[in-house]
């Protein structure tokens, strides 16, 4: 089944939990912004579910490598190494993941701010984004959300089922996370990035600080 999108919007597979599709999106985030087109271009969240991919946890010794070279290429960000517990580290992330797809039904401007605050919140602030209370504790900060209504949606689940559904239709679709799906039949997998791995740490190959301005104006269809 094709992948559809909608005018003005990427179609972005990610997990909560990885850096490469945070440090993608907060490139993507500034280009936006720089070319003055937050109000034409909107990205749709869906899931491509790492802990399902690879059958266990986010290993925080594998994240822990990866954290120099992402503060590296996004020091404004606000990368830093886990700073909790060992076991405070979330062992998954689809609570967390569920609740930016339930915050769509609020619009992609919710799903935009949490999706965004909930990786801040692990990756530089080193929270347990697994747990209820701490994800609706971050909900609170997003000005589009309302969180009476994302514990609504996470209560009763309504979120999880469409959200799954997505995953496994185009989880062949998907090359890993971050993917980016664009209106004109396009896509790109870690856009701008390549990199390979030395002793599982990754190894930057080539990095095009373009990439981000270009896949917002062929969004915007400029």
């Amino acid at each position: 089944m094709p992948i559809h999108v909608e005018p003005g919007t990427i179609v972005l597979y990610s997990d909560v939990a990885c850096g490469w599709a945070t440090l993608a999106l907060h490139r993507f985030y500034a280009a936006r912004a720089e070319a003055g087109l937050e109000d034409e271009v909107r990205v749709d969240h869906r899931l491509f579910l790492l802990e399902d991919v690879n059958a266990s946890p986010l290993p925080l010794d594998f994240v822990s490598g990866e954290i120099p070279v992402f503060a590296g290429l996004a020091p404004d960000f606000g990368y830093q190494q886990w700073q909790g517990k060992e076991s405070e580290w979330p062992v998954t992330t689809l609570l967390a993941n569920e609740a930016v797809h339930a915050a769509k039904a609020q619009g992609l401007a919710a799903s935009e701010e949490l999706d965004l605050a909930l990786r801040r919140a692990l990756f530089a602030e080193s929270r347990t984004v697994s747990m209820l209370h701490e994800i609706l504790a971050v909900a609170e900060s997003c000005p589009s959300v309302d969180t009476g209504a994302l514990r609504e949606a996470l209560d009763d689940g309504r979120a999880r089922g469409p959200m799954m559904r997505d995953y496994r239709t185009h989880r062949e679709d998907v090359q890993g996370s971050p993917h980016v799906f664009l209106a004109d039949g396009s896509d790109v997998h870690n856009p701008g990035i390549e990199f390979h791995l030395e002793d599982e740490v990754p190894v930057i190959d080539s990095d095009d600080p373009d990439a981000m301005a270009a896949l917002v104006r062929r969004a915007a269809g400029h």
